[in-house]
């Protein structure tokens, strides 16, 4: 029923499998999950409790519970969960999901050291491209390095830079004047990866869709993107407004996916105190200046060189692949506005953009 999409059934099929042979741990294990798969938290996280309450060396309710408790931030109490359960090395736990989610609360509560053991523990087991390159959704044999130049992507990245860059000053007055507009236009980010400070940031295309109300207020901006179809259609990435705030930092973290590629296009940017890192390259931020350099990151085993990597700049894109471990500082004095524009990796043929499931 599970691996036919219907999930609810098998959440009742499960449960009268429990009521009829009360108190398996095997079992309760199943229905937990079958309750993670319809969004039921709360109900597995009471059984997979309740599975440890029975046998408290579990590490496959270790590994879920963990799972669950770090989704509601209680980092202290999910770390050894994890912890102990991927230990255990029981069927289920040896998943990439567990290490990534392991390594991030360790980051946030302080410990980086260790969260970066768990990071190459997983590479070094094929659950994770690198200790850098942590997406779980992929697809083999797509080029890999943290930032790209348009020609490295062929002509579909060369135009898309191209009409972005020469239209960059309508984008950025259409984002200021929204920037002004009634309350909630600009919301939040949403997925808990802000450390301190203010980010918010307004979204045009979300999964390959556009979001009418949104481009009704960014209407020139939507028509110029709107002929850049590796992004508009782009299933697995946004088009987005990103304002940072002074005082804000971006917990070092990864895109769901290697199936894309991220461009920043700079519209307000602040002289000085704006940081990016990209795996283990820091790119710091000048105003009107341009840094080119060629340097060696030992990565994946090899030498990669690359040339003429340049930060954020007014006008300017940069692009990198979001799936690389990436962090951000805003330490400026002033805010920050970028727009974000996700683009299909161009290694992926015409039939994987058409199939591949919406992230």
């Amino acid at each position: 029923m599970s691996g036919s999409g219907k999930s609810r059934q098998a959440v009742k099929t499960i449960g009268h499998l429990n009521e009829l042979v009360p108190g398996q741990p095997d079992i309760l294990n199943q229905l937990g999950v079958s309750y993670l798969m319809v969004g039921n938290n709360n109900a597995a996280k009471k059984i997979f409790s309740e599975v440890l309450q029975i046998k408290p060396e579990d590490g496959f309710a270790k590994v879920h519970l963990g799972f669950i408790l770090k989704s509601e931030t209680r980092y202290d109490e999910a770390i050894p969960l994890l912890r102990e359960g991927i230990q255990t090395e029981e069927e289920g736990t040896i998943d990439g999901r567990f290490f990534f989610h392991l390594g991030d609360a360790l980051y946030r509560m302080g410990e980086p050291e260790e969260a970066k053991e768990w990071y190459k523990n997983g590479a070094d087991r094929g659950l994770f491209a690198s200790m850098y390159q942590r997406s779980l959704y992929n697809e083999p044999n797509l080029r890999a390095q943290p930032f790209w130049k348009p020609q490295d992507g062929g002509n579909n990245f060369i135009r898309a830079v191209q009409r972005l860059e020469l239209n960059w000053k309508i984008i950025r007055d259409e984002g200021l004047k929204n920037m002004d507009a009634e309350k909630g236009v600009f919301i939040p980010e949403e997925e808990n990866l802000k450390n301190t400070g203010d980010w918010k940031q307004f979204t045009l295309f979300q999964r390959g869709k556009k979001q009418e109300t949104n481009c009704n207020r960014a209407p020139q901006t939507c028509a110029i993107i709107s002929n850049i179809k590796e992004a508009t259609g782009c299933t697995r990435g946004q088009i987005k407004y990103s304002i940072m705030q002074p005082g804000t930092h971006v917990w070092p973290h990864t895109g769901p996916t290697n199936c894309r590629l991220r461009m920043h296009l700079g519209l307000v940017i602040p002289k000085n105190g704006t940081r990016l890192r990209v795996a283990d390259d820091i790119k710091p931020t000048f105003y009107l200046v341009v840094s080119l350099w060629c340097s060696k990151q030992e990565l994946f085993g090899y030498s990669v060189f690359y040339e003429d990597v340049a930060t954020w700049e007014e006008g300017k894109v940069i692009i990198f692949d979001d799936s690389f471990e990436h962090e951000v500082w805003q330490e400026a004095d002033s805010y920050r506005m970028i727009l974000i524009i996700d683009m299909w990796h161009p290694d992926l043929s015409a039939n994987q953009k058409k199939i591949l499931s919406p992230i």
